[in-house]
């Protein structure tokens, strides 16, 4: 996995330390337990006298959709991410094309080509 930078200089700046930490926490703990959860799960019984059971189907079900969901969610992210980084280089490219200096040259280039 590669470390990003946030998308604005501020953004660091937004999140208390303390919380910021706790995230990278919670982060590094579900990429932990992610990287165990293909092995396969033990499946308990389901209690005939109480109808309960700790793991069954629907939760093993349940289990593989949060997986499949958190793929998509890591995608959206890294996806969001690289049209971030498009959009940052293409207003750094047009504000230099703006600058006083650059503009004065184009419209004095095109002056010269329309003969005015």
């Amino acid at each position: 996995m590669t470390r990003r930078e946030p998308a604005s200089p501020s953004a660091r700046e937004t999140i208390p330390m303390g919380e910021r930490e706790g995230l990278i926490a919670r982060i590094r703990q579900l990429g932990r337990s992610g990287a165990s959860s293909d092995a396969p799960a033990r499946r308990l019984t389901v209690d005939p006298q109480d109808g309960r059971g700790i793991r069954d189907e629907r939760v093993d079900a349940l289990e593989a959709r949060i997986a499949h969901l958190e793929r998509l969610v890591e995608g959206l992210q890294d996806s969001v991410h690289r049209e971030s980084d498009r959009h940052a280089k293409l207003i750094a490219e047009l504000q230099g094309q703006i600058q006083p200096g650059a503009m004065g040259a184009a419209l004095a280039e095109d002056a010269r080509s329309r003969g005015l």
